[in-house]
């Protein structure tokens, strides 16, 4: 029984090898005679194809765990794509840099306002020790003149630091810094409307992944279907540093998605936020009840979602040397059936970025093994829908239920003695009342 629980429990992990070694057992060789699939430049190739889509489906495993769902990453992946190739290529005041910086500017306000007030209200509930509650008050030097200087400063020097690369094309880190405030401030805007307009996620996201898309299509221009990155000749040389190897050894983009799962990871495992995330997905009344700032906590989580959608928006610049309005379409399904198939439940309150980890690399392995073979891209979305469902039938243990369910019902011979029926018991005591009479 301890065998079987432990299977049940790393089923995940099984699943994981299992398609593994599938690859290595079906792959085609070289003409040394050499396994393709295990080769390293092969693997290589799978880490920097799916970390895009982890760094994607790392920001949407919080959101589902919080019971929501966030259709638009993929569209605000494209306007920060859009944002990040126009700010690396165009010089002067263009709709890019109009857009980025009051918002990055805005994101560095915020979160210097937090921090300070964060660290103000933890000196006093220190100081209080357990005679003050979660109802504390700051005062008004405290609480909002001395976070809101911090943060204004905060933004000042950003937007100094940002101001002198608009006339001058944008370098790495100012790209890696506009285009995820970008992405965040639309995501936190998904937060807002959910929680403030309490509408269901579902709506509020797939209105904002038509809003983004049309954002980006008009940043881009009507002319401009494709933004060409060009290092070295209209982008900074060390741009192209985002797509190479760290050391020679692993790619830059999957550095950046393994850090960054790592993180969330630790963030969702070891902190009060993470427990607040599960407790939500888990029950969000009795959550609210408990004295947990729901909606603060969500809003949070769609946030980060977009902060993530821009970071893999730059990546997929460098990667692919260009940026489009339609350059995420499609995105946020994969990231979606990523979650599932890692064993996180639509339905809230269950999930781990491991089990995101190993969806990823399933997904990624998977499709893989069938451009080895050369399977056509319409069979390959087949056979990719087919495993979804299959997968997370075996994840949500409801093979076996829908298996039953297929099974055709046996026939019961039918009892024709009165006696054997089930009578209602006012008619059995009809009967009985009868039988004394006589």
């Amino acid at each position: 029984m301890t065998a079987l629980r432990f299977l049940s429990r790393t089923k995940l992990y099984w699943g994981l090898i299992a398609i593994f070694l599938i690859g290595v057992l079906t792959s085609p060789v070289s003409s040394k005679g050499n396994n393709i699939f295990l080769s390293y430049g092969n693997l290589l190739d799978v880490l920097r194809q799916v970390s895009i889509t982890g760094l994607i489906a790392t920001g949407m495993t919080a959101v589902i765990i919080t019971g929501g769902i966030d259709l638009s990453v993929g569209s605000l992946m494209a306007i920060c794509s859009v944002v990040t190739a126009m700010l690396l290529t165009v010089e002067g005041d263009t709709p890019a840099a109009a857009m980025g910086l009051p918002m990055a500017g805005i994101v560095a306000l915020v979160i210097g306002f937090s921090v300070v007030r964060f660290v103000f209200s933890n000196i006093e509930k220190a100081r209080a020790g357990s005679a003050v509650g979660r109802d504390l008050t700051l005062d008004t030097m405290r609480g909002l003149v001395i976070p809101l200087a911090v943060g204004a400063a905060l933004a000042g020097l950003l937007i100094w630091f940002l101001l002198p690369q608009v006339t001058t094309k944008f370098g790495v880190l100012g790209v890696l810094i506009v285009a995820p405030c970008v992405g965040l401030c639309f995501g936190a805007i998904n937060g807002l409307l959910i929680v403030g307009g309490r509408l269901q996620p579902f709506i509020v996201t797939l209105a904002m992944m038509v809003t983004a898309l049309g954002i980006a299509r008009l940043t881009a221009g009507q002319n401009n279907a494709v933004l060409p990155v060009y290092t070295g000749s209209n982008a900074v040389a060390e741009f192209d540093n985002l797509r190479s190897l760290l050391f020679g050894v692993v790619p830059m983009p999957g550095i950046f998605f393994i850090a960054v799962l790592v993180i969330y990871a630790a963030v969702l495992r070891f902190t009060p936020f993470g427990r607040y995330v599960y407790a939500i997905g888990g029950n969000e009344e009795a959550a609210r009840l408990s004295g947990i700032e729901a909606g603060k906590v969500k809003i949070v989580t769609y946030a980060v979602s977009g902060l993530l959608a821009g970071i893999a928006a730059v990546l997929y610049v460098a990667q692919y040397r260009q940026g489009k309005p339609d350059a995420g379409a499609g995105l946020e399904l994969d990231a979606i059936a990523a979650v599932v198939i890692g064993g996180t439940s639509l339905m809230g309150g269950r999930g781990s970025m491991a089990g995101t980890f190993c969806g990823v690399l399933i997904f990624g392995l998977l499709s893989n093994i069938l451009q080895l073979h050369n399977i056509n891209s319409n069979l390959q979305l087949v056979l990719k829908g087919l495993i979804i469902i299959g997968t997370v039938l075996v994840q949500e243990r409801n093979a076996a239920d829908l298996l039953g369910f297929l099974r055709l019902p046996a026939r019961r011979p039918v009892q024709k003695d009165a006696a054997a029926r089930k009578l209602p018991p006012q008619e059995t005591a009809t009967q009985n009342i009868g039988g004394n009479t006589k």
